[in-house]
C-alpha cells in the first residue's frame, strides 16, 4: 500500500514539476564546404595547411597555367589565320562589286563571293570568342576561399593533379557553429522549434543557453533516435568536434 502511495506521489510530482532530458552532443559547423577546382591541371603551389584560418578571397592553391598558355597561343594563331583569310576574301569581294557594276562578272559570282565573305567574317568572330574563352579560364587557376573559416582537411599537394569535382580542401565556417545531438523517439513529442535548452561544454567550462533550431524528421532505424540541432551564442573558445551536454526541461 505504501509503495503504491509513493508511486502516485512521484507521478503527481512529475506531472507538476516535469523532468529534465539529458543529451550528449557534438559541436559542428553548419557551413562546411568541400572545395574543388573547375579546371584540371597540376597543382603548382599550396598556400595553406590544416588548422589555418583563412579569409574570404584568400588563395588556397594554384594550378599550373602551361596548358592554358598553349591553348591561348593556338587560339591567337587561329584568329590571325582567319583574319588573313577574311582580308583576302573581302578584297576580292570589293573588287567583284566594282566589276559587277561594269558588267564584267555575273550576279551569281558576286553572291558566291559575298557568302564566302560573310563566312570568313564569322570564322574570325568565332576564333576571337575562343580567345576570350581561354583567357577566362585563367581565373580558375587560383582556387580562393569562398568565406572566412578554418582549414579542417587538406587533400591536395603541390605536384598532384587537381580534378574537377574531386574535393581537395574542407573549409569550416567558425562563425556558424551549432550543436548536433540525438534524441529518443519517445522524447520527441516534448521538443519544438525555438525551445530553450541549457548547454554545457565541459572542456572549456562553458555553461550557456541555446535554442533548438532544427528537428530532422528522419529516424535512425538502428537506435530509434532523431537528430536535433541547437544554436548557441558565439564563443571563440569553441571549435567543431567538441563534446557538449544538453539539458531540456519538459513537463
Amino acid at each position: 500500500m505504501i509503495k503504491k502511495i509513493i508511486l502516485i506521489l512521484l507521478s503527481i510530482y512529475s506531472l507538476s514539476y516535469g523532468r529534465t532530458i539529458e543529451l550528449t552532443g557534438t559541436v559542428i559547423s553548419d557551413n562546411e564546404k568541400f572545395i574543388t577546382s573547375r579546371f584540371m591541371g597540376f597543382v603548382k603551389l599550396v598556400n595553406i595547411n590544416e588548422g589555418d584560418i583563412v579569409s574570404q578571397g584568400d588563395i588556397l592553391y594554384e594550378i599550373d597555367s602551361t596548358e592554358i598558355n598553349n591553348k591561348q597561343e593556338q587560339a591567337l594563331l587561329n584568329v590571325q589565320i582567319y583574319q588573313n583569310q577574311y582580308d583576302t576574301v573581302n578584297r576580292n569581294y570589293e573588287r567583284y562589286k566594282r566589276l559587277f557594276k561594269d558588267g564584267v562578272v555575273s550576279k551569281f559570282e558576286l553572291e558566291q563571293l559575298e557568302l564566302n565573305n560573310k563566312n570568313s567574317q564569322n570564322m574570325v568572330k568565332i576564333a576571337q570568342s575562343r580567345v576570350k574563352e581561354v583567357k577566362n579560364q585563367y581565373q580558375y587557376l587560383e582556387i580562393k576561399a569562398p568565406n572566412t573559416g578554418v582549414i579542417t582537411k587538406k587533400m591536395i599537394k603541390a605536384g598532384e593533379m587537381a580534378v574537377p569535382g574531386i574535393p581537395t580542401i574542407i573549409l569550416t565556417d567558425l562563425s556558424n557553429l551549432k550543436i548536433k545531438a540525438e534524441i529518443s523517439e519517445n522524447d520527441l513529442e516534448h521538443l519544438f522549434i525555438k525551445q530553450k535548452v541549457n548547454i554545457k561544454i565541459p572542456s572549456q567550462k562553458i555553461t550557456t543557453q541555446g535554442i533548438i533550431s532544427a528537428i530532422i524528421p528522419s529516424s535512425n532505424p538502428m537506435t530509434h533516435t532523431f537528430t536535433i540541432k541547437i544554436t548557441f551564442p558565439k564563443n571563440k573558445k569553441v571549435y567543431p568536434g567538441m563534446y557538449s551536454k544538453i539539458y531540456i526541461k519538459v513537463k
